[in-house]
């Protein structure tokens, strides 16, 4: 089995504690603690389960700042920072502050707002953002999320980015959806790009294909069952039986999108965590759809 990259794992995409319109930084810790428990490597904070783009530069450092300060209580815990924007100057400045507070890697969203940009214009995008804001040493993951995003990135792209920056760009959260994508991505780069699935029905598969762990929403809530994935594969072992409960439990979940408040809901009723609120424009559950989906989660 190929070696694995530092940053292989399970990872929780992690919500973001919220009351009022308020961060919520004195339950950070519990839940990061609570990811650490149950299996995850590490959190990703500030990706799409986390309303990133709903949070300001401000706010976004004030969290990072926090998690930092309380992750020498969870030893080889590990952190990333969704730090992709609109703007390449507001892109730099936030992957520059994660790799400052010594956060373990960033995930980084393309341009989302020039959705026709050609991949000239991505690659002299993201090359700024690496030469300006990754050390030597730190990692960069371009978060491939096209359906949301409206940018991807193309396998061509892929290794235009490795070749140029064969450490700092170390690889993909690839939340794509599409098991066709996960093949070619096993098929192209082998284990020479770091591979993270974000759907959780697809683990075994994009294992199969060279991926190397996963960041998925909802890691909040079935973190154990990925990790039984991830350890039963790493031993060479068939997870099938783990799998198959993964699955069930993201196919309900997929039935109550968008997941943010869904998770915030669940974490609430299950685990006793804050009712932590979302901010607009995402919505909260039905009373109706929120009792559906705790009958179906008990």
């Amino acid at each position: 089995m190929a070696t694995l990259h530092p940053l292989a794992g399970v990872y929780a995409a992690a919500v973001t504690p919220l009351r009022g319109d308020k961060l919520d930084l004195e339950s950070l810790p519990a839940l990061l603690r609570f990811f650490a428990e149950r299996g995850c490597h590490g959190a990703l904070l500030f990706g799409t389960t986390g309303e990133g783009p709903s949070f300001s530069p401000k706010e976004r450092e004030a969290l990072l700042r926090s998690a930092r300060a309380y992750r020498h209580q969870l030893p080889n815990f590990r952190l990333l920072a969704g730090t992709g924007t609109p703007s390449l100057s507001e892109t730099i400045d936030l992957t520059k502050l994660a790799f400052d507070l010594g956060y373990d890697g960033v995930v980084t969203l393309p341009p989302y707002y020039f959705r026709k940009a050609g991949e000239d214009g991505l690659f002299a995008w993201f090359s700024e953002v690496i030469r300006k804001a990754v050390p030597t040493g730190g990692s960069l993951l371009g978060y491939h999320f096209p359906a949301l995003a409206g940018v991807g990135f193309s396998l061509d792209l892929l290794a235009r980015l490795k070749d140029a920056f064969p450490n700092q760009f170390a690889g993909i959260k690839d939340s794509s959806h599409d098991e066709s994508f996960a093949a070619a991505l096993g098929a192209r780069f082998n284990s020479d790009l770091l591979v993270l699935n974000g759907t959780d029905s697809m683990l075994h598969h994009a294992l199969l294909h060279g991926a190397q762990g996963a960041i998925t929403a909802p890691a909040n809530l079935i973190s154990m069952g990925l990790r039984e994935v991830w350890d039963v594969f790493q031993a060479g072992g068939d997870p099938a039986a783990a799998q198959a409960e993964v699955t069930r439990i993201r196919h309900i979940l997929e039935a109550y999108p968008p997941f943010p408040p869904t998770l915030k809901t669940a974490l609430h009723r299950l685990y006793n965590f804050p009712r932590w609120n979302i901010r607009p424009p995402l919505e909260e559950l039905s009373a109706k759809n929120l009792e559906d989906l705790m009958a179906q989660l008990s």
